[in-house]
């Protein structure tokens, strides 16, 4: 059956929201060896989530994920806790990351959660955001640039998920095995979004606001765009079980962004 349904890359048909009070996560790479930072989701989910109308995962929520079908612990609790708090009233939305592309309609309609399309813009306080995961903009690692066209491309989606569940698995574990054999080889600059990328993609929304995440290099970053100034923020991975200690949040109060640490 899995030949027939629509593959995870034209699940995300919104590329537009607005949003009223929004609060941004990426990059907590949920799996079960990580079970602080699993439980620091939980109380995210409890005590910060719910004060915002929307939560906005702008991808990498899981360490992998091997299609919807999988029947994956983490997964099933997280998809369980996402639609609690739909059910309570702040909308949920999602965005592929490179780690979990394959996430499909199938844990979207468990989590009770829209995806969105990367880039998407979003209007929220009056002004114009731009949201992506933000790897799409990393186009000095050509190596990767070639593979995120390979694995985004819906047939590849399509013959990919007909596989027997272990195939995708293994599969998954070796790309996963050599990416990180890789990184050690590459410089910090190559794998960083390119900021000419960046101002283009600004440019071309009209937007002075650009969020997220991928690089696992938190910051703020000033860019010029159409001799304008602009910001990219760059979210926070989350590892709770490392030490130090990382993860946090961003949101807007009283009309500023700023980033909170998780409690």
């Amino acid at each position: 059956m899995a030949l027939f349904r629509l593959p995870p890359a034209l699940v995300a048909r919104t590329d537009r929201i607005t949003l009223r009070d929004p609060v941004f996560i990426s990059d907590l790479h949920l799996n079960a060896a990580q079970p602080a930072t699993r439980a620091a989701f939980a109380r995210f989910c409890d005590e910060v989530a719910p004060r915002h109308a929307e939560l906005v995962i702008l991808g990498d929520l899981f360490e992998f994920w091997a299609g919807d079908d999988d029947p994956d612990a983490v997964g099933d609790e997280v998809a369980q806790r996402l639609a609690r708090l739909a059910d309570a009233g702040t909308s949920v939305f999602l965005m592929h990351g490179n780690r979990d592309l394959l996430l499909g309609s199938g844990f979207c309609a468990r989590a009770k959660a829209s995806l969105l399309a990367d880039p998407t813009l979003a209007l929220t306080d009056g002004r114009g955001v731009l949201l992506s995961h933000g790897d799409a903009y990393c186009t000095r690692d050509t190596d990767y640039m070639a593979f995120r066209r390979k694995a985004r491309n819906p047939l590849f989606q399509v013959l990919f998920l007909a596989k027997p569940l272990s195939e995708r698995r293994s599969v998954i574990g070796k790309a996963r095995a050599t990416s990180e054999a890789t990184k050690a080889l590459k410089s910090m600059e190559i794998m960083d979004v390119t900021p000419a990328e960046v101002e283009q993609a600004m440019s071309h929304y009209s937007v002075r606001t650009m969020i997220h995440g991928h690089t696992h290099r938190p910051a703020t970053h000033h860019h010029e765009v159409d001799g304008q100034g602009a910001t990219r923020w760059v979210l926070p991975d989350w590892d709770m079980d490392a030490m130090p200690k990382r993860g946090g949040y961003l949101v807007l109060r009283d009309g500023q962004w700023a980033v909170q640490p998780l409690g």
